[in-house]
């Protein structure tokens, strides 16, 4: 752990983001990413990092490609996805993690699409939560709090009260937008991360425990 350390104090419900954070669809995303980027005259190794944690329209959209339909080429690249999750996996000890906190107090906030997202969990062998926020559900996607605020709203906390679990730039930047506190999940990281916040290169280590006045998490030594 960093300086920065794990919230002591009780939490409402945690937020997870899903790609990265969860489960590591980084093979797959950037096999077919890199294909897109060659197809479009685009330098496939300083373009992938752009890609991570924000709707894939969104990545498309900012590049401002002249004849290029985001909406059409992002929905291509969804069809893409849905069809390559062979090496999709767990990131290690989250299932478990997961499956041990009361279905009402976490939920999966993503960029990705719905369809996508749950095609992912399955591959994965990951529990889907009552509470799945998706691409679509929201106008402004990460960095923008949107989601956050959503899934903290529809559980019925506030997202101050809420543990974000991410791994992106976009996605850390969304929760400390909603002024959430903040977990950072390096297990697909190839860099170190530099952050304020404390990060986990996995949940192995992590316990929880749930109390009508909130759920505590620790990590072991």
């Amino acid at each position: 752990m960093p300086e920065s350390a794990l919230p002591s104090r009780p939490l409402a419900a945690l937020l997870f983001d899903m790609d990265g954070t969860i489960i590591s669809s980084i093979a797959s995303a950037e096999r077919i990413w890199s294909r897109w980027a060659e197809a479009h005259g685009l330098d496939a190794a300083s373009f992938l990092p752009t890609i991570h944690g924000v709707q894939s329209v969104e990545t498309i959209r900012r590049l401002n490609l002249p004849g290029v339909d985001p909406v059409a080429e992002a929905a291509a690249i969804t069809e893409a996805e849905m069809a390559d999750v062979d090496d999709i996996v767990a990131i290690p000890g989250a299932r478990a993690f997961l499956e041990a906190l009361p279905r009402h107090r976490w939920a999966i906030v993503t960029s990705a699409p719905r369809r996508l997202a749950e095609r992912r969990l399955a591959a994965a062998g990951m529990p889907v939560p009552d509470l799945l926020v998706a691409a679509e559900d929201v106008a402004r996607g990460k960095p923008a709090p949107d989601c956050f605020l959503l899934a903290a709203g529809r559980l019925g906390v506030a997202a101050a009260d809420c543990l974000v679990f991410e791994d992106a730039p976009a996605g850390i930047r969304a929760a400390e937008a909603a002024d959430a506190a903040v977990v950072v999940v390096t297990a697909t990281h190839h860099e170190p991360v530099r952050t304020n916040h404390p990060t986990i290169a996995d949940y192995t280590g992590l316990r929880v425990a749930a109390a009508a006045e909130g759920i505590r998490v620790t990590q072991t030594a």
